[in-house]
């Protein structure tokens, strides 16, 4: 048997409603890892760049992002298009969790590099069960250490 490391999972979301939510459905899960919640997309980008606030600091790795689309300062796509293009970061599984459906939007993300999309559904039964089955999804995945 392969001995894995804890990953963490930095949570990008703004609405602290959804943040609790999607913890809440993700330990229900059984996901027990650390989970580290920023609300909006430039504290995403400065804590995995360790810029400013973040400086000198490091985030854990192995790291997986759970990241919405509509974030103030700096949207999804933003942070996305960020994460990708910087060196030290580009390896870290990125899994968009917004409500936004669109196939446009959803196409984007791909494009710019995400490493899959989730819907949140509205209704509250079908997000609970989207979570907890995204946290079972979370349990098997592998993910690259720094480079």
């Amino acid at each position: 048997m392969i001995k894995r490391q804890p990953i963490t999972i930095l949570l990008v979301e703004d609405d602290p409603g959804h943040a609790v939510l999607i913890e809440k459905n993700l330990r229900r899960s059984g996901i027990t890892n650390e989970i580290i919640t920023v609300n909006d997309g430039q504290s995403a980008v400065d804590l995995l760049l360790r810029r400013d606030s973040f400086q000198g600091g490091a985030h854990p790795d192995p790291l997986i992002i759970l990241l919405d689309l509509n974030l103030p300062v700096l949207d999804g796509y933003q942070v996305l298009k960020t994460i990708k293009q910087d060196e030290r970061a580009k390896r870290i599984p990125i899994i968009m969790l917004t409500t936004t459906d669109n196939p446009g939007e959803v196409a984007k993300c791909y494009e710019l590099g995400c490493n899959a999309y989730v819907t949140k559904p509205v209704e509250y039964e079908a997000f609970r069960k989207a979570i907890q089955n995204l946290g079972q999804l979370l349990s098997l995945i592998q993910v690259p250490n720094k480079a």
